[in-house]
């Protein structure tokens, strides 16, 4: 069995996007929109494949060296603006996470690769903000972003728990890859994917434990992976 820190048990954190709230597909247009405005063609489809679980940093930094074109000054303040406008009016929490959360004991923290305000509202629109605050991290707060282990290695010093005490709920490759490199136990989450059983398949690979499908399933994969 894990050893508790001294809340009563392991660290639980979770990805936003996409595990606590269905926030892909947004995120996706919006960019998608915005790149077409300026010239360069991208579905939301696309997007959402290439760049998930990405902070929007790395993700533009990758689309001007992919098209050698220098995105325009407000670019970022732009897409950011929008995403939050469209969150505000259009954004839903995922399915059974509230009762995920109510029902997994112990402290739990989000750690995204959003910006902060993206966080905040996100939670804040969905309801599920009191189930973490404070234990709000963002990649902004870091140098690297995802795949690399910075973020998760932050949220576990924050919350004064070692990182081999914590468990990490992600639906991304890159999300599950930082998590591992960080010593930390990830379960990969499909449930708002469109392709599952490929999804699945990649967050095998990248170091998940174990993948779940239904949020309601969260806290039956924690405790067989560690006694709980």
């Amino acid at each position: 069995m894990w050893p508790c820190n001294s809340r009563g048990g392991p660290l639980v954190i979770f990805d936003c996007n996409g595990v606590l709230v269905d926030s892909e597909p947004i995120a996706a247009a919006v960019l998608a929109e915005a790149l077409k405005r300026i010239g360069l063609s991208a579905s939301a489809e696309t997007v959402m494949r290439r760049f998930h679980g990405r902070r929007p940093a790395d993700i533009f930094a990758t689309v001007e060296t992919a098209t050698a074109t220098k995105l325009p000054f407000d670019f970022p303040a732009t897409v950011a603006a929008e995403t939050l406008r469209r969150m505000r009016s259009e954004l839903r929490a995922m399915a059974h996470a509230a009762h995920a959360l109510t029902w997994i004991r112990g402290p739990k923290a989000v750690a995204s690769s959003s910006p902060p305000d993206r966080i905040r509202v996100s939670l804040e629109v969905t309801g599920l903000i009191r189930f973490f605050e404070p234990r709000l991290f963002s990649a902004s707060y870091v140098r690297r972003g995802k795949p690399a282990p910075d973020l998760f290695l932050l949220a576990a010093a924050r919350s004064e728990t070692d990182p081999a005490n914590c468990i990490v709920v992600e639906d991304s490759a890159p999300g599950v890859t930082a998590a591992a490199a960080a010593g930390m136990t990830p379960i990969g989450f499909v449930g708002g994917s469109n392709a599952p059983g490929r999804l699945a398949n990649d967050l095998l690979a990248a170091g998940a434990r174990n993948v779940v499908a239904d949020l309601r399933s969260l806290k039956s994969a924690i405790t067989d992976l560690r006694g709980w």
